[in-house]
């Protein structure tokens, strides 16, 4: 596994971790997290893959957007990360705001994307749902926001030594980008919504049974949208799924990257 820094067209920079060889496979973190989030999937999936791990903007060893950016605009950021490894097409994967950027990538510029994976992705939140991750977007802009709230929604009890590294993170990430991130994800549910039919070749959406924000039923109606969508609901897991359950998660990203890509 080895750690470097990309420079884009527009002359920023992004930090990456790449393992492996064969096939590009592009993993992107959700809000207040880096490119460690992926750790498990990092060791087993770069036996099959080349897989590049990136730190969000803002996030890690990235830098940040300018302005006030919205999802489009962390969508053109991933389209110009792909654009500066030269790989080609590549599989994309992003876990919670990650899976708002790869929705984009797949239906903005669909030429740099060969399949898509959505780990607890929303869709399309309740009005109640809405006025609290937008309550939560302006504690974190006023710096008032603990970690303690998000902590208990995303594990259970038992998850202790996985939530006390989540836990770390969320400490150390920077106070801009983290803001600017979930300004455009409280807001970004809906920006893709209804274009997820757009989306070509295999297409997972997964989630834990007990992510009550992420829920199993946005995951269903999101994979239902695309031709070649599937849903996988990992039984007795809340939003951190790739971390507390992470040989499932491999082993229904494995089978998604095996997948046969069904040309219309």
């Amino acid at each position: 596994m080895m750690s470097r820094t990309l420079h884009l067209s527009d002359g920023a920079t992004v930090r990456v971790i790449e393992a492996g060889a064969g096939a590009p496979l592009l993993l992107i973190h959700g809000v207040g997290m880096r490119a460690e989030a992926w750790g498990p999937q990092i060791a087993d999936l770069s036996r099959r893959a080349r897989v590049i791990a990136v730190d969000m903007p803002g996030h890690g060893g990235s830098d940040g957007l300018p302005c006030a950016p919205r999802l489009p605009d962390y969508v053109n950021w991933a389209a110009r990360v792909v654009s500066a490894l030269e790989l080609g097409p590549v599989a994309v994967a992003g876990h919670s705001m990650g899976a708002l950027i790869a929705t984009g990538l797949a239906i903005d510029h669909p030429a740099l994307v060969s399949r898509t994976a959505l780990l607890n992705g929303v869709h399309r939140r309740s009005a109640e749902a809405r006025a609290a991750v937008e309550a939560r977007a302006a504690e974190i802009a006023a710096g008032q926001a603990g970690i303690e709230a998000p902590l208990a929604r995303w594990f259970s009890p038992e998850d202790g030594a996985v939530r006390e590294t989540v836990a770390g993170w969320l400490r150390t990430v920077p106070q801009a980008g983290y803001a600017a991130a979930y300004r455009a994800f409280a807001e970004g549910d809906g920006v893709y919504a209804g274009r997820l039919g757009e989306i070509a070749g295999p297409f997972l959406v997964l989630t834990g049974e007990n992510d009550l924000n992420s829920t199993p039923d946005m995951a269903r109606a999101m994979a239902g949208m695309a031709p070649q969508g599937r849903a996988v609901v990992i039984a007795g897991h809340r939003h951190m799924v790739n971390l507390t359950a992470p040989d499932a998660v491999t082993q229904a990203l494995s089978a998604w990257l095996d997948s046969e890509r069904i040309r219309a």
